[in-house]
Parts: structure tokens; C-alpha cells; sequence
């Protein structure tokens, strides 16, 4: 590995929320973040975890077995990929207040993100469910307790009346929480440091951060995903932290998941400026203040969100993200070291498309869904808005100009004639082998697609990516056809049969 880093820690967050990889397809790729200089994983299971006991209700269909968190550990270790499991403890709770039986232990009523921290039922829930993760990640020196985002928090009527109080504020709120359920694992499990994301500490002044006692119990993971992080903003930032009592802080990029909820492919230039961002910041922020780095590549924005890139798809940004940090920067070498541990003859990080070259795990399904997400959609508008065929209709008007580019479905067979089953048949004629021939190539590769996803996914998590992305083109099409079907007119009848030579009149005489 190369000393050229400012980041001892090199995390790949792993969030397994909505499409968990099956453990062989980790067992394929862990060998290839280690080449990348990944030297941990952040491993957010929500509800993938085998909850077991009263808390067995948080369990997906799909999560791990015991047996195969297990191995998913040994594999992670045998690539020298440390782990550190996160928890979400009070923000991002939507997998557990989902549930009816738990819904009373919601900070608002209406909503499941938030968890009432005046509870003490609450406070027993998360701790709870700390105990299990860390019972299978025995010699974990980190776990991550969330804590980012909570929203809502000071709506709910407890505090509400609580913030009423003279003294009293949502901050102090915050902090109470936070150091509740941190100084749980500092007790029950003393060798694990807790680790906390870092927007809600980031308003909050630096003598109330440093009387809460919070400092000396977590260490905060600063993230921020923007291509035009500001450096100086987060070197600020950091030292206002180091003042507050923090001795030790973490920093967070992305390489995926951060660009928009239902992105399919991410953008890799924008990534690689996000983690450049960060290499400048450490470059300027006291030395050793920062551990590492969490490389985040988020599933699902909530748990209620659409999927977003895939892990396969992702690959290349990771790898270029990675080979950055661990080098500090990104040269031609560095590109040319990308490109040969991904097996790809060239890459353009400006350029999100890929011809299907590469041999790293899942490369197949990034060469299919780069194909689906800049192809299927535009096809399929060509035919039913766009069609323009250079050709023309002298079977129905002259020719001239205005008939070279015939808009065959919107200008013969738009929603007015479909439904009233209206159509004139030459447009039959060219309407509908264009769409059958569409239909059937793009069938076949959702059919290919979906073969790959799931070598890697649940089927579950497979359904969920065509039917967001693939089916609603292919119903478009389907549609259409039955449509046409549905307006053809019938048949002409046949032609009676010749008279007979003698005429009618003769027919059955007799001599």
C-alpha cells in the first residue's frame, strides 16, 4: 500500500438496506476492494440483520442468517478488510417505528424516522439491539450508532412540554440521547468506541459540545458528498470539534447513492471531486486528527426509497475514489492502475457509459443497466412520440415536404384514436412490426438482466430494479400493441362463389 495517503482508514460503507449482495458475490468482490486499498468496511445491515427475540419483527425476508454474517466477517478478515457494524439509534429508525407494535416510540406520532428519546423503553430498544449486533462482531473496535438526520426531533408533545422548561433546548435534546445510548456501549461493551454522524453536532456551540460529556464518548464521522465541498468550511469545522473535546474524528465521501434518489449510474467525475475535496481538507486540517475515511454508497436514501445504483454499477466510481485516496490524487498512473484491476481496456471518468469490456465481478450487470438506463426509455419514446421515418405516405396524400417525417403514433393513432379504437390499416402496417421488433430486444435483455441481478440479489431486490426501471417501458409497448389490436378492423368478407354457367334458375332441375 502506498504511504502517500493522509487516510490510515480506508472504509467502504456497505449499505444493505433494499439490496443486500448475496455473501458469494462478497465473497468475489472483498478481494477486490483490498487491490483497491480498502482496508475496512462499514457495514449498515437495518432490517438485513438476524434480529432474534422480541426484536425478531425486524428482520426482512431476505436478511443474513447468523451463519452467513458469520462468513461474511471471516471472508472480510481474510482480505484484511476490517468491519465496523452500524446501528441506526434515533434518526433513519423508519425499519423499526415502521412497525405497529413499535410505532408508540416515535418522536411524532405521524411519522417513523424519529425515535422519542424521553422514553426509556426507547432507550432499552436501541441498546437492545446494539447488544445483538456486537454479539456477532465480537472484537469490534467501532460501531457506528447513526444519529444523522433526525428529523422532527423537539415536535413530539414530550418534548415539547420537556422544551418548555427554561434551559432546555433541542440540542441539549440531541446530546442527552446521543450520550445515552454511547455511554450503553462504552459500558456494556468497553473495548468498542462509538462512532456518530456529524450534522447534528455541527450547529450546536462549542462550550455545550464540550460540557455534554459527548466528546469523550464518540468520535464524529464529518460527511459531505458535494463535488464542490468546501475545504476550508470542514478544516473550520474540524478544529471547532478538536476544541469541543473530540481527539479523534473521521471524514466520509461517497462513491455512490449521493447524487439522487433513483440514479441508476453514478456520475464518477462527480465522485472523484467529492473524495479530492477531502484529500485537500486533510491536507490542511491538523495532522492525525482524522482516522480514515468511510467511502458511503448509499442503497436507499430512506427506507421508504426507490433503489438507487447498484453495487456492481458502482465499481468503477469505488475504484477510482479509492485509488485517488490511497495515492493522493488521481494521475495517469493511477487511472491505468484502475483500469487493469478492472480488467477495462479504457476509462473516461467524464463519461458514465461503458462498452461492456471489464472483467471484475458484476461487470455484466453494469454493461446491461448502462444499456437500459441511456437506451430502453428513449426507444421506446422514439416509437410512441418521436418516430420519425424518412419515408413517404404517397398512399394517402401527395407528396410534399410536410409527409417526409411522419409522426406515425402521435399523428394516426395518439390517445383520442386508441380510445376509440380508431386506425387507419396502413399505419397497422407500420406501427406495429417496429414495436414488436422493439419489444422483443428489449424483452430479451430484461430477461439477461435479470439473470445477472440475481447471481448477486435477492429476488426481491431484483423485481423491485426491473420494475422501476425496465417494465414500465416494456408496458408502454405492450400497451400500444394491444391497442392496435383492439382498433384493426376485421377482415374483408370472402368472395361469394362463382354462379354457376346455367344460372340459378337451372340449378336442381330435373330433366
Amino acid at each position: 500500500m502506498s504511504d502517500s495517503s493522509p487516510f490510515k482508514m480506508r472504509f467502504v460503507h456497505l449499505d444493505l438496506k433494499g439490496a443486500p449482495p448475496k455473501v458469494s458475490y462478497l465473497s468475489e468482490i472483498f478481494p477486490l476492494f483490498s487491490a483497491l486499498g480498502a482496508n475496512g468496511l462499514l457495514i449498515e445491515y437495518e432490517d438485513t440483520f438476524p434480529y432474534d427475540g422480541p426484536l425478531r419483527l425486524l428482520r426482512a425476508p431476505h436478511a443474513y442468517s447468523p451463519s452467513e454474517v458469520t462468513e461474511i466477517l471471516r471472508l472480510a478478515a481474510a482480505h484484511e478488510l476490517e468491519v465496523v457494524p452500524l446501528v441506526q439509534t434515533f434518526g433513519h429508525m423508519e425499519f423499526v417505528l415502521k412497525h405497529r407494535a413499535l410505532a408508540h416510540l416515535r418522536e411524532v406520532a405521524l411519522f417513523p424516522n424519529t425515535l422519542n428519546p424521553h422514553k426509556e423503553e426507547a432507550l432499552a430498544l436501541v441498546g437492545a439491539m446494539v447488544d445483538q449486533v456486537l454479539e456477532l462482531h465480537p472484537g469490534a473496535r467501532w460501531l457506528h450508532i447513526g444519529c444523522d438526520e433526525v428529523y422532527y426531533l423537539g415536535e413530539g408533545e414530550a418534548s415539547r412540554q420537556w422544551l418548555q422548561q427554561e434551559q432546555n433546548t433541542t440540542a441539549a435534546l440531541c446530546l442527552s440521547h446521543v450520550k445515552a445510548v454511547a455511554s450503553h456501549v462504552r459500558t456494556q461493551h468497553p473495548a468498542t468506541t462509538p462512532l456518530v454522524w456529524d450534522d447534528m453536532l455541527r450547529d450546536i456551540p462549542e462550550d455545550q459540545l464540550s460540557a455534554s460529556g459527548v466528546p469523550q464518548l464518540v468520535e464524529p464521522v464529518l460527511w459531505d458528498y458535494g463535488a464542490d465541498l468546501d475545504v476550508q468550511g470542514k478544516v473550520l469545522l474540524m478544529e471547532k470539534y478538536r476544541k469541543s473535546g473530540f481527539p479523534r474524528m473521521w471524514a466520509a465521501s461517497a462513491f455512490k447513492g449521493a447524487t439522487g434518489p433513483s440514479q441508476a449510474l453514478p456520475p464518477v467525475e462527480y465522485h472523484l471531486q467529492n473524495n479530492l475535496r477531502w484529500l485537500q481538507v486533510a491536507a490542511q486540517g491538523q495532522k492525525d486528527t482524522l482516522q480514515g475515511i468511510v467511502l458511503t454508497g448509499w442503497q436507499r436514501y430512506d427506507h421508504f426509497a426507490v433503489l438507487c445504483e447498484l453495487l456492481p454499477v458502482a465499481i468503477p466510481s469505488l475504484a477510482v475514489c479509492l485509488q485517488s485516496l490511497l495515492h493522493g490524487g488521481f494521475s495517469e498512473d493511477v487511472q491505468a492502475q484502475v483500469q487493469n484491476l478492472l480488467g477495462i481496456p479504457t476509462m473516461e471518468v467524464a463519461d458514465v457509459t461503458s462498452d461492456g469490456a471489464g472483467s471484475f465481478p458484476g461487470s455484466d450487470i453494469l454493461a446491461l443497466v448502462t444499456h437500459v438506463s441511456l437506451d430502453l426509455r428513449s426507444s421506446v419514446n422514439e416509437v410512441l412520440q418521436r418516430d420519425s421515418v424518412q419515408e413517404t405516405l404517397s398512399d394517402l396524400r401527395p407528396v410534399s415536404t410536410v409527409w417526409l417525417s411522419p409522426r406515425y403514433v402521435t399523428g394516426w393513432f395518439s390517445h383520442y384514436h386508441r380510445r376509440r379504437k380508431l386506425v387507419h390499416p396502413v399505419m397497422i402496417q407500420h406501427i406495429q412490426p417496429q414495436a414488436l421488433s422493439l419489444l422483443g430486444r428489449w424483452s430479451a435483455l430484461a430477461h439477461e438482466l435479470a439473470a445477472a441481478l440475481r447471481r448477486v440479489f435477492p429476488e426481491g431486490a431484483v423485481e423491485e430494479w426491473l420494475q422501476e426501471n425496465v417494465h414500465p417501458s416494456l408496458k408502454q409497448l405492450q400497451a400500444l400493441l394491444q391497442d392496435l389490436q383492439a382498433a384493426s378492423p376485421p377482415p374483408p368478407p370472402a368472395s361469394p362463389p362463382p354462379a354457376s354457367p346455367d344460372g340459378p334458375d337451372n340449378a336442381d332441375q330435373g330433366p
